[in-house]
């Protein structure tokens, strides 16, 4: 199962020290997993939030980053009426999620000691996600599924399987950069999110 969170975002950065900077960012965050059948996630439940980073230029190209993210996460069945079984299933989950994350940013035109023009970079790293999962099959029609018996043993199965607290990440995106002063500049960037859990929402095997 994958975890992206997709930021279209704003971001405010000031330089503070020894060519350091701070970012404030705000977005959207998009669950992708069982409960939704939409391949990039389901932007019928996306949450807002929010996410500061602080960034150390290695080199021309190359950038640190420190980040925090703030958010939350939900998925849920009844948000789609196909394929006809989600809103029998009924299935939904929802988690609070903190994120703290280092990554590497690699700044395309090499740009990253100038204050000018529009400037491409992508990023990487690893991270650190906390949750609290919080699953909900109580509004499943239970007569529909009466012929496909392993929706219950899965949910046997899925209720004796501790829930995960914490998450490892791989975090891969793309942004765009626009300095608008020496010390001001405006960021728009879009993250994805590797997990290596398949109970992110909760759910494993009677959500097949």
């Amino acid at each position: 199962m994958f975890l992206p969170a997709i930021l279209a975002t704003s971001v405010s950065q000031a330089q503070f020290y020894n060519d350091m900077s701070v970012g404030l960012a705000v977005g959207a965050y998009v669950y992708q997993g069982d409960l939704t059948p939409e391949q990039l996630g389901s932007f019928r439940t996306m949450t807002p939030g929010i996410s500061v980073y602080a960034k150390k230029p290695l080199n021309a190209f190359l950038s640190a980053r420190f980040n925090i993210h703030i958010a939350s996460l939900q998925g849920d069945d009844s948000k789609y009426s196909s394929p006809a079984y989600r809103k029998q299933r009924n299935f939904a989950f929802s988690t609070p999620l903190k994120e703290f994350s280092l990554q590497l940013a690699w700044d395309i035109r090499g740009l990253n000691y100038d204050d000018h023009g529009l400037r491409p970079y992508l990023f990487s790293g690893a991270g650190i996600s906390f949750v609290n999962i919080r699953k909900d099959y109580s509004r499943m029609n239970a007569p529909y599924f009466s012929e496909n018996p392993a929706i219950f043993t899965g949910l046997a199965a899925d209720n004796a399987t501790r829930l995960p607290r914490r998450l490892f990440s791989l975090p891969v995106g793309v942004g765009l950069e626009y300095p608008v002063s020496d010390r001001i500049s405006l960021n728009l960037e879009s993250a994805y999110r590797f997990i290596f859990t398949d109970y992110l929402d909760g759910f494993s095997k009677s959500a097949d």
